[in-house]
Parts: C-alpha cells; structure tokens; sequence
C-alpha cells in the first residue's frame, strides 16, 4: 500500500502541465468529459496561448523581412539657428581696401529650415532573397511547434485526467474494504469478549484496519491534490468544482486497439520529424545568406526638399519665401576583399548545416527507437490490464473463501490479513493498468501525431 502510495503522488506530479490563460472565478462548477477538458485545455493553456502568439509573431516578422524590400519613405525637418556666426575674411581689394588686408564678413542668414522627403528602393540585395525564404521556413517551424505544443497538452490533459479518475476509485474502493474490515473488527471483538477466540485475531484485525484507515486519508489527500492540478492543466482556479464525467474503466476499454500496432509507421507524418526538417532548412538558408553576401547590390533614392533663409524666425509666416531642390541618385555596394572574414562565415555555416543534417538522422532514429518503446508500453499496458483483471477476480474468490473459513473458526486472522492485503494489493493493480492503458495510448499518439477525435 506505501508503494501505491508513491506512484499515485509520483503520477500526479507528472501530470502537471503548464496552465490556463486566466483564473476563473472559484464558484464556477465544472463538468467535462475528456474530449471536453482537451478542447478546453487547447484554448486556455498557458503554452498553447504562448504557441499561438509566437505564430503571430512569426507572421509580423515574415512582413517585416518583406518589407526591407519595398519603397522606403522617410521624413525630416531640420531648423538651425546660429547663435554667433562664423565670420570669414576675404582680401581688402575686394572689398575696395588695400591690398594685402582683409576685411571679416558674415555670409547667410542667422536662422534657416530645411523640409525633406526622401523615397528609397532597393534594387537588388542578395541577402534580402535568402531573408525572403528564411521568414517563409520560420513561420512553417513556428506552426509546427504550435502542433507539438497541442499535442503535449492533450496528452498531459489525458493524463490529469486519469489521474483524477484513479485517485476517486481508490477512495472508493478504499471506504468500501475499510467498512468491511470495521464489521471483521467489531464482530472479533464481541467473539473475544466471550472468550471464543484469541486476543491475536482482534490485533491482526486492528492492524489492517488502521492501515487502512491511514490509506484513505492520504488517499483523499491525494484526490484533491489531483484535482487541483487538473483544473490548474483547463486554466480554471485550483479550488473549483470540477466534475468529471468519463469512466476510468471505460476510457481503457475505449483505448483498447490492438489494431494501431498493425498500421505502418511512417517517421515523416510525425510532428517532430517536420521540426527537425525545419531546423536543417534553416541551416541551409543561414549557408545560403553568407555565400550572398559576396554579392553586389543595388539601391536608389529620389528626394525632395524646400529651404528658408532669414534673421528672424519667419518660417510660419505666409509671406516667407522658400526654395525648392531636388535630388535623384542610385548606389552599387560591391564586395572586394575583407580579409577572408567572409569566407570564414561561410565555412562556419557549412559546419552548422552539417550538424543539423547529423542531428536530423539521429532524430530520424530517436523517432523510430520512441514509436517502438511507446507501442512495447502500449501492448504491456493492455496484457498487464487483463491479467490484473483475472488476478482480481483470483484475489476476491480467496478473500471470501478465508472471510467464510474465519467466520466458521477454519481459519486464523493472520490467513484472513494476508487474504485482504492480496486483495487489497491486486485492487490498486487493476485501477493502474487502466491508468497505464489511458496514459500509453496518448503517448502513442502524441508520436503518431493522429490523436483521435
């Protein structure tokens, strides 16, 4: 029993997902079904709303990459007002002085405002093409993740779930075997008291009895622990009313399908072979964006502008004479020589793209080692289940049979003990296996990526 004990807890802890959106108000009353609680989950889990907005982000920065690309229109407005004056000498001749002396002038005026519109387009560049294809592979990785994000809390709200369902059996199993041992006790106790039977029976009794008493109240615990975890998985707060609806017994016997360890597995439907895909797609872009950089480019501009001229700020008033300019012009930067510092990022991006191609099979072979694990735990799951069930039904025809032999004096309450804690012992091993059913078959389809609707 101390050993379920620490599964349970363990199981809960592992069915901990990251959680909702907002709190929900704590008397709001719940009831889900398991497909109920996995759309509800898909909507308010922290990381499925943090999935949706990187894709969001994505997209703005596939804009923004385009953008680069397309006509540029800055603005500008400079107004300067020279508080003293630079003053220049020119020769006294000219000035009608003589010669060999200079005469100190001020040119311009003390105030001047300069409006300009400035119209930029890039011709041609390179590296713009590659960051072209590049925002294009980030957004289809950030949608892939966004699937895998959905995909982990299905199967962490899977798991929560079943969770909640074992720890809601064991507590009914537990009241039940723990009204039973209490009528063994007190019947016991009056045979002793009339000096029928041994005051060892009465202490055999007593022992499993309070043993059993201490395993329901920790495995109530546990039942709200669990719960509160699972509406902390929906995105509701951890004291609400929730009230699930499935069966826990029902839900293996659904999941039961012998028929998906006959289907083929293909490595490249599965959700982390895209992302792998993705991340050598990248590399190469990031091996492309370097070789471009050895490339020209080309870029142009037109502006537009208008000046004014005077002492005094005069620049608002209507009659303020402005002078208008105007400036076309077109540039080519051409790489020459950078002292190998481009051949050197090149190289350095050739070595990554290798990496990532090296990591891509050994996560081709991790894909496949993992479909084979989780379809091994799949089948044992459900082998496990039905020699639970046959165990337990072994277990109770022993446990009656030593109830009917102690009631009769056949048998002592040690053999009667051992009976229950057999009893006892095969209960919680059936409860698991469904448990391990339910959680095996998510794993399975979180690998296949094919989740049933």
């Amino acid at each position: 029993m101390k050993n379920y004990n620490v599964i349970l807890y363990l199981l809960l802890l592992v069915a901990l997902p990251t959680v909702a959106q907002e709190p929900q108000p704590t008397s709001a009353v719940y009831s889900f079904t398991l497909e109920e609680a996995i759309d509800f989950a898909l909507e308010n889990n922290y990381k499925a709303i943090n999935a949706r907005r990187d894709v969001a982000r994505a997209i703005k920065q596939k804009w923004e990459t385009t953008a680069q690309g397309l006509p540029q229109i800055d603005g500008s407005v400079d107004y300067q007002n020279q508080l003293k004056q630079p003053v220049t000498l020119i020769p006294g001749e000219v000035a009608g002085g003589e010669a060999g002396t200079f005469v100190p002038v001020v040119f311009g005026t003390k105030q001047q405002m300069n409006l300009t519109a400035t119209l930029s387009q890039l011709i041609f560049d390179g590296s713009y093409l590659v960051g072209l294809q590049a925002a294009k592979t980030f957004l289809e990785y950030t949608d892939n993740l966004e699937e895998k994000t959905q995909l982990e809390v299905r199967k962490s709200i899977i798991n929560a779930y079943g969770a909640v369902l074992l720890a809601n059996e064991s507590v009914r199993i537990l009241e039940n075997n723990k009204e039973t041992l209490e009528t063994n006790l007190n019947e016991t106790k009056k045979i002793f008291e009339n000096g029928l039977t041994e005051e060892e029976n009465v202490e055999q009794l007593q022992i499993t009895f309070l043993q059993i008493s201490n395993q329901l109240s920790n495995t109530k615990r546990l039942a709200d622990i669990a719960l509160q975890m699972f509406n902390l998985s929906l995105g509701v707060d951890v004291t609400s009313n929730t009230v699930l609806t499935d069966n826990l017994e029902q839900l293996a016997l659904n999941d039961m399908d012998l028929a998906i360890a006959e289907q083929p597995f293909v490595p490249e439907n599965t959700i982390d072979y895209k992302i792998g895909y993705n991340l050598t797609q990248q590399r190469g872009l990031e091996l492309k964006l370097e070789k471009s950089r050895a490339l020209p480019s080309i870029s142009a501009f037109v502006n537009y502008g208008t000046a004014a001229f005077d002492n005094d700020f005069v620049f608002f008033d209507s009659d303020t004479r402005w002078f208008q300019s105007s400036i076309l012009g077109a540039g080519i930067k051409i790489p020459i020589f950078s002292s190998l510092k481009r051949s050197a990022k090149t190289q350095q991006a050739r070595i990554a793209l290798d990496q990532a191609n090296t990591q891509f099979i050994e996560t081709q072979q991790n894909i496949q080692l993992n479909y084979n694990r989780a379809m091994s735990e799949y089948l044992y799951a459900i082998e496990t289940y039905q020699t639970s069930k046959q165990n337990l039904a072994l277990a109770e025809r022993i446990e009656n049979k030593n109830q009917i032999k102690y009631t009769e004096g056949l048998s002592t309450s040690f053999d009667l003990r051992q009976a229950q804690l057999q009893l006892y012992t095969s209960q919680q091993e059936a409860l698991q296996s469904m448990l391990d059913i339910i959680n095996a078959k998510a794993t399975l389809e979180t690998i296949l990526n094919t989740p049933e609707k």
